[in-house]
């Protein structure tokens, strides 16, 4: 929100913040969806094709490949709207527009430029229209390239520099008691099969070795 349009009303501030809290998060999961199925077919199948069918490392392919989409939304998501921008608003220049590109799809929205005030622009309406579009294609292009380098291999290194590492004496610790669980638990299921298995065999009278020596005798 820019903040040149605010609610004045009671009503109106407690409607704000109720489509806030709802519309939000509904927002977010939106951008997240659409974002996961985007970068399917914009990053990873096109460095796996080159990977597999070229044979190139796929480190590098990847390092490529981000760089140039990024290259290509800062140009078309940065200074083709600025070009435009600085021709439709008559007291922007091309670093105020350029600007304006920057603190909108950086979601800062500061509210110091707006386009589209001056009411007596040609076709207001639509310029709103379009403009909406744009923010909302500029912010999904630019999650995707966020999203992106976020997958890139040295970025993935880096990042493991500030996780919290655990102690390996502790997980040895706890790998070996749940070892010594599991061999007590299989011991104890052994013996109980066992008997099991004495408790279900027929008793077996065994003979005695003097009427065994008789018997031959006889």
């Amino acid at each position: 929100g820019y903040g040149h349009t605010v609610p004045l009303s009671d009503g109106g501030k407690a409607f704000c913040i109720i489509y806030s809290v709802i519309g939000i998060p509904f927002t977010l999961l939106f951008l997240t969806a659409v974002v996961q199925r985007i970068i399917v077919y914009v990053t990873r199948r096109p460095v796996l094709y080159f990977h597999i069918r070229w044979g190139f490392s796929k480190q590098i392919v990847a390092i490529i490949h981000a760089v140039v989409l990024g290259f290509i939304t800062v140009s078309c998501f940065f200074f083709i709207p600025a070009a435009i921008f600085s021709v439709l608003e008559d007291d922007w220049n091309f670093l105020e527009s350029f600007y304006f590109c920057f603190i909108s799809l950086s979601t800062i929205g500061l509210g110091d430029y707006v386009p589209g005030e001056g009411y007596n622009q040609k076709f207001r309406e639509l310029y709103k229209i379009g403009i909406t579009c744009y923010l909302l294609l500029g912010l999904i292009a630019m999650l995707v390239v966020l999203e992106t380098f976020c997958e890139l291999h040295e970025l993935k290194k880096f990042r493991k520099l500030f996780y919290v590492k655990k102690d390996k004496e502790e997980d040895q610790v706890h790998i070996m008691e749940h070892d010594q669980l599991s061999f007590s638990s299989i011991s104890d299921q052994a013996a109980s099969m066992k008997d099991d298995q004495k408790a279900n065999e027929p008793f077996v009278t065994s003979q005695s070795p003097t009427s065994n020596d008789s018997s031959l005798n006889n």
